[in-house]
């Protein structure tokens, strides 16, 4: 057996109406006056109100901040805190997507360690103890409300900052299906890809463990089951439900783990041409799983997941061949239709091999092995089911 250390992990509360509890949960954690972080939209689908009308039924004080942005900027996240600043809250509720949680854990930073966010890019630098956490997810990809990092863009040039510490993890993570019935259709579908990924990234990184691999295939298992439902818009709340933990389970593994070269090379794209996160990932990922199929225990690994996708009646294609009929399904359109020119290859390369991720691919990627990727990628025409 080979040597790990496991890190902790939120309490997990799912289920239908599994925000009903959230009280319950913020008592537990010793909490009397809440900070939502959340955003507009999330208002608007009514969720905020239900999770507020739960708190003022117990008698729990809460402040509302609704003004978080999708892939928040350091800018937002000193925003958040200085709003935080001028209420008294013991706690913090991140509710909505990734970026909701991303920003809660980003305030919790700068409102009890101070500084700025470029100040714990890498792992456990925040020195106070933070607010006690609870992530209630309303999408099913991120997974980022089991996991210790919030995943900020510097202002300007809009690298992608991974600031982790434990004291940053969520006490709580509700998980409830109901609250993703609200996800605009395109919403969902990338976001299903992006788990998707989460799911097979972490199978195959070099950080993999016997741990973080059982999440790993449990996550595949429970996208896998649900995926094509959510990407055709016949997701059952059953489907949501298995979406969702599969979602969650990703997050672990990754907490666990770590990811590869489909989030390096898609965070450039991100950057520079504005590609939403779980589109460039999802363009990325059949691309570099063909480079790591060249890796022994990488192409083991991907005929195991083609084996359970036959045995459990889900897909009868071997695993790239189904993930690329998933983009099909998607009809994510190719990086040249994005905006993405050939011209852009050797800069987004050279910013691919500063991305933490890709140190942990399974096949060693150098800049000259980004280029060749991007080349591929954007050689590539995604299949269409139009």
């Amino acid at each position: 057996m080979e040597i790990f250390t496991t890190r902790p992990s939120p309490r997990l509360v799912g289920g239908p109406g599994a925000l009903s509890q959230l009280a319950d949960c913020v008592k537990e954690i010793g909490g009397s006056h809440v900070l939502i972080v959340t955003d507009l939209g999330i208002v608007s689908a009514g969720h905020v109100e239900r999770a507020t009308s739960r708190l003022s039924e117990a008698g729990i004080e809460f402040t509302v901040y609704d003004a978080t942005h999708e892939s928040p900027g350091e800018s937002d996240i000193k925003a958040a805190a200085e709003f935080a600043r001028g209420v008294e809250v013991d706690c913090i509720v991140g509710l909505g997507g990734g970026s909701s949680m991303d920003t809660a854990k980003g305030c919790n930073f700068l409102l009890t360690n101070g500084g700025a966010m470029s100040d714990y890019k890498g792992y456990a630098l925040a020195r106070s103890p933070m607010l006690p956490f609870i992530a209630v997810p309303t999408t099913a990809g991120t997974g980022s409300e089991c996991q210790s990092y919030a995943v900020i863009s510097r202002d300007g040039s809009h690298e992608k900052m991974a600031c982790g510490d434990p004291k940053a993890l969520a006490k709580f993570a509700i998980l409830d299906p109901e609250l993703t019935e609200s996800m605009p259709q395109p919403v969902a579908i990338l976001t299903a890809l992006d788990a998707l990924a989460h799911a097979l990234e972490t199978a195959v990184c070099t950080r993999r463990n016997a741990f973080s691999s059982a999440f790993s295939r449990e996550a595949f298992l429970r996208i896998a089951s649900s995926i094509e439902a959510v990407l055709t818009d016949s997701a059952t709340l059953e489907d949501r439900g298995e979406m969702l933990l599969g979602a969650a389970f990703s997050g672990l593994a990754i907490e666990n783990s770590m990811l590869g070269a489909a989030h390096a090379s898609a965070n450039p794209l991100t950057a520079r041409f504005g590609l939403v996160h779980g589109k460039a990932v999802a363009i990325m990922l059949p691309h570099v799983m063909r480079v790591n199929d060249v890796d022994p225990e990488a192409r083991d690994t991907y005929d195991h997941y083609g084996e359970l996708l036959t045995r459990r009646g889900y897909a009868d294609l071997p695993l790239i061949d189904w993930v690329e009929a998933l983009l099909g399904i998607a009809d994510l359109g190719s990086l040249d239709e994005a905006g993405v020119k050939a011209a852009a290859i050797p800069e987004l390369a050279g910013d691919a091999t500063k991305q933490w991720t890709g140190q942990f691919n399974p096949r060693a990627m150098t800049e000259e092995g980004f280029v060749l990727l991007y080349k591929q990628a954007l050689e590539s025409l995604t299949p269409s089911t139009t």
